[in-house]
């Protein structure tokens, strides 16, 4: 059989004092994946543990398996085909050996098995599931996922720490990044765009940390986040007027306020034959358009060098003749790039930053810029700021883990040393029902003419803003 040292499996290359791998009795694999996903989604995932005899005889047969394939040819395999490798294997050592499992057994073991030589072994399951927006594994042991805004600890388990490092470094390796000892931090991404954060022993004392924040497969619209109550139906079409006008836009918010996942809605309504390009850490955004130039940052190498920063990148595409630029996340210095790329004929490029308010988003950006060394009066760079960016849109997650966008902010101009702004749609909370969750709207603060109303109307799109106005005013 292809893959294969050897075409027979005899009683001799089974090793029947294989080491065995041993669990806790409370572990469960990616074999409880079938009850995984029966469950409904706003449920914990409570799927069966396996029982300790199951693991032990999942070790001996795994280190089998391991002396009989031929690794160098199952690399070559489809999946679908190395699956099938697998499973006639996993059959061969179970008879010879005869070892006592159901069918059920046979089949919960190769799924184990698969996720584990071709997958990401126990998160499979997890993976699969397109309800969790975030999976946090704190070492072997525990390992909980973020649902409908709510975090809950699953029965997923690994079978040790190494066991966990080596899918972390499986991760990695897929984007030709490492995480061990001398590299203990990481960032990275699957193969689907879903970003991934490792940190590893020694500066993770409990064993590896491994963050995943999922993406959905379908991709999220502004229409849809109106389903979802994030933003009223005039308040959505008043952002799709700021992307398709080209205003510079921040988009302001907390860790898992849903910053990303509004910044790839408003991209998509940006002209198809605009050339864009993003700048990211670990390259995450969707963009939907065909002329996209996609660019990432790069850590140091083993001898501390080599290392691309998000600076280094926005200056680059200076030079790429980009009509919008996108930062992914602006965390430092580069704030400074940004707004020069906004300020020096590159209108509607867009970034995302971490902030509570508005407010405090001009106050990060000042803060950003100081930090990078330039010695610029505290006046110079609120001017930079207030020339360069014309909206902020605030996302937020409310403490019933719902997302909503809860101002849209332009910015004016100064007065004196203050940077002026004006909310044009803010979201007020007025009740809790009785399962907690939270009642709000969305509503104008009476601007009856923003500050981009002529850039609309170079656009076109100064009645279509009127309209959406009004029909804010009318909620």
């Amino acid at each position: 059989m292809f893959g294969k040292r050897s075409s027979m499996i005899s009683p001799a290359a089974v090793p029947a004092s294989a080491p065995p791998t041993t669990a806790p009795q409370t572990s469960a694999s990616a074999a409880s994946a079938p009850a995984v996903e029966r469950n409904r989604p706003s449920e914990p995932d409570n799927a069966p543990a396996k029982s300790q005899d199951y693991y032990v005889t999942k070790g001996k047969i795994f280190a089998s398996l391991i002396d009989i394939i031929d690794m160098g040819q199952f690399s070559k395999l489809d999946p679908a085909s190395a699956r099938e490798e697998i499973r006639d294997t996993l059959h061969e050592i179970i008879s010879v050996k005869n070892y006592p499992l159901s069918i059920a057994d046979q089949e919960d073991l190769l799924d184990d098995i698969c996720n584990d030589v071709l997958g990401l072994g126990p998160l499979e399951p997890l993976i699969a599931r397109d309800d969790i927006a975030d999976i946090m594994v704190n070492g072997a042991e525990k390992t909980y996922i973020e649902v409908n805004g709510k975090i809950q600890l699953t029965n997923i388990r690994f079978r040790d720490n190494q066991q966990l490092l080596n899918i972390c470094q499986r991760i990695v390796s897929q984007v030709g990044r490492r995480v061990d000892e001398s590299s203990p931090i990481c960032d990275a991404r699957l193969l689907d765009g879903s970003r991934v954060n490792v940190i590893a022993p020694p500066l993770a004392i409990d064993g590896p940390a491994l963050t995943i924040r999922k993406f959905r497969k379908d991709k999220l619209t502004l229409d849809q986040l109106v389903k979802f109550g994030a933003i009223s139906p005039p308040g959505a079409e008043i952002l799709k007027i700021i992307g398709r006008v080209r205003c510079n836009v921040l988009i302001s918010g907390g860790t898992g306020s849903g910053k990303t996942t509004l910044l790839n809605c408003l991209t998509n309504y940006i002209d198809g034959d605009e050339r864009i390009i993003t700048c990211e850490d670990a390259a995450e955004l969707q963009l939907q358009q065909s002329h996209v130039v996609r660019l990432e940052t790069r850590p140091p190498n083993l001898e501390g060098t080599g290392a691309i920063l998000m600076r280094d990148l926005i200056k680059n595409c200076l030079r790429m003749r980009p009509e919008r630029i996108i930062v992914g996340e602006v965390r430092g210095p580069e704030a400074f790039d940004l707004l020069q790329a906004m300020n020096t004929g590159h209108d509607g490029s867009m970034g995302t930053l971490h902030a509570n308010s508005p407010r405090e988003a001009l106050s990060r950006m000042e803060s950003m810029i100081t930090m990078g060394g330039y010695g610029l009066p505290a006046r110079t760079i609120r001017e930079m700021i207030s020339g360069s960016v014309d909206v902020i849109v605030q996302a937020s997650r409310l403490r019933d883990g719902s997302r909503r966008i809860t101002h849209v902010t332009e910015i004016l101009g100064m007065e004196g040393e203050v940077i002026t702004t004006q909310d044009l749609i803010v979201y007020d909370i007025i009740s809790e029902d009785a399962q907690g969750k939270l009642k709000g709207q969305h509503r104008s603060t009476g601007v009856g003419k923003p500050r981009f109303n002529e850039r609309a109307r170079y656009y076109g799109e100064e009645a279509r803003l009127a309209a959406a106005l009004d029909a804010l005013d009318g909620l």
